[in-house]
């Protein structure tokens, strides 16, 4: 070989790490799996420490693969710059809350449920928000649940006694809370069995039947659900992808809405949207509550999935203290931490002896085993590592969703991916309908959740969240291709709307 040609050779580390990126795109490397350490390319290849590091240093560079802390470098998902971006709300102005189109949204979500239950065998789910019970460190939890069983053996045989929720749970709540910018006052923490049933004590204490509770759309179907059951309205406001509510939409509605009493939003990694709510627009959220004399409930269930550097301020940061306070603050560990302890709290400001009024005629008091569990879990560096593991390994298992999604769906698919969560929502292609390929979906023991779940309006028929809390298995991929070919069917058929 002549001396210019070998001097136009790309160096050792580009040739190795050439090496590894063909591996990648042929799929003998795949997403999530691991790369060799520096010591094993060094033996593999016969190359020095320096060109080892160099390898991996440029795949880490160039997007290829990504380091974690102290266990090494893994491959990562292509990027989905293949797809367009979710579209920004066209509408402007929400619409009126008209009792025939406000209503109902009890027996469609019962329909799709019951359809989803009876679907048998059901092979995978990607239909539910749920982190898989393998992300959660179930010895650890076992281990601190013995403890405090040899320290408190009469835990689980005693009944619980006033107050309703136990001193040491809120004194680690209001400690927890400090940690994302929020300072509270024990004694105003309120323990429940999960968010759901916080949010439901924000609805009752503000609002009477008939009254108007503005929403994001598309929102939570539990929201409507709960808004529904007590005789409220709901009024879908336009939401961005990326911003969360349109501030413009809601403050139109507060001018014009006199039945207006209630304004409830997802901020961080809202569902489904997966967005984020500047922490400015929370500002102006909150002045713009105190203004028309409206109750905010702040639903912030997903915070602990948010996988940015900096963690953003809950818009209660921004509220007033104490009974001057509008904002009403829901939180949970139920997806975080122990599902199975269902342990949710909130607080309310002036609000805060109408809900644990509430709180104790409907439930009276909480378990005293799960709110020490929770309190002696929660900010301990076991924690700490938990999130950060559950964090990364949901990060892998979105990537890997959204390029199945770009490798295995037509043409058309626009969503944008969410800094963290548990799900994508995506507007499906040539006006397909949602809710036919849940069905057709269901038939080939697939589950997913069809975007008519999630408003009233009619808006979201063409849309579609897919679940990325289980690992990407073999099956996993497999159902990403069958709902790719259903898909195509459809198109093919001309047979988009349910």
């Amino acid at each position: 070989m002549s001396r210019d040609s070998e001097s136009r050779r790309p160096p050792l580390y580009r040739q190795l790490a050439g090496l590894y990126e063909q591996a990648m795109a042929s799929g003998s490397l795949q997403p999530g799996m691991q790369m060799p350490s520096v010591r094993e390319l060094r033996q593999r290849h016969g190359v020095s420490l320096s060109t080892a590091l160099q390898v991996l240093r440029h795949l880490e560079d160039s997007g290829r693969v990504e380091a974690r802390a102290r266990v090494g470098y893994f491959v990562r998902a292509p990027a989905v710059s293949a797809l367009a971006a979710a579209r920004e709300p066209e509408l402007l102005e929400p619409l009126a809350p008209d009792p025939g189109v406000f209503a109902g949204i009890n027996e469609r979500i019962s329909v799709i449920l019951d359809k989803a239950m009876r679907a048998l065998p059901l092979r995978v789910d990607l239909g539910s928000a749920m982190p898989a019970p393998s992300l959660f460190d179930a010895e650890a939890l076992n281990r601190q649940a013995m403890r405090l069983l040899r320290e408190q053996p009469d835990v689980l045989v005693l009944g619980p006694s006033a107050p309703a929720t136990h001193a040491e749970f809120q004194q680690a709540m209001a400690h927890h809370a400090l940690t994302f910018g929020l300072g509270l006052v024990p004694a105003d923490i309120t323990a429940t069995s999960g968010n759901s049933e916080a949010v439901n004590l924000a609805l009752d204490a503000v609002a009477q039947p008939g009254d108007v509770v503005a929403v994001e759309s598309p929102t939570f179907y539990g929201i409507l659900q709960a808004i529904e059951i007590q005789g409220l309205r709901a009024l879908e406001i336009p939401s961005s992808p990326q911003t969360g509510m349109s501030l413009e939409a809601l403050e139109l509605a507060a001018r014009n809405e006199p039945r207006l009493k209630a304004v409830v939003v997802v901020p961080h990694l809202q569902m489904p949207l997966g967005s984020i709510m500047p922490d400015d627009h929370k500002q102006r959220l909150v002045r713009l509550c105190r203004e028309y004399g409206l109750a905010l409930i702040e639903d912030d269930i997903y915070r602990e999935f948010l996988d940015v550097p900096q963690v953003p301020r809950p818009a209660k940061s921004w509220d007033l203290p104490g009974a001057q306070g509008c904002v009403i603050y829901c939180a949970s560990l139920s997806k975080s931490f122990a599902p199975g302890l269902r342990q949710g709290w909130m607080t309310a400001g002036r609000w805060q002896a109408r809900v644990q009024m509430l709180k104790f005629a409907r439930s009276r008091n909480m378990p005293s085993w799960s709110q020490l569990l929770a309190a002696r879990s929660v900010d301990t560096p076991a924690y700490d590592r938990h999130l950060r593991r559950m964090r990364a390994q949901l990060r892998i298992q979105r990537d890997q969703a959204a390029a199945a999604i770009v490798r295995y769906f037509p043409p058309g698919i626009r969503m944008s991916l969410p800094p963290g969560g548990l799900s994508l929502w995506m507007e499906l292609p040539g006006g397909l309908s949602g809710t036919r390929l849940f069905d057709l979906a269901l038939a080939q023991g697939i589950r997913v959740a069809p975007g008519a779940m999630f408003s009233n309006t009619g808006r979201y028929e063409h849309f579609l969240r897919l679940s990325c809390g289980v690992p990407f298995t073999p099956e996993v991929e497999a159902a990403y291709r069958t709902l790719g070919e259903l898909m195509a069917q459809e198109l093919g058929q001309g047979r988009l709307a349910a």
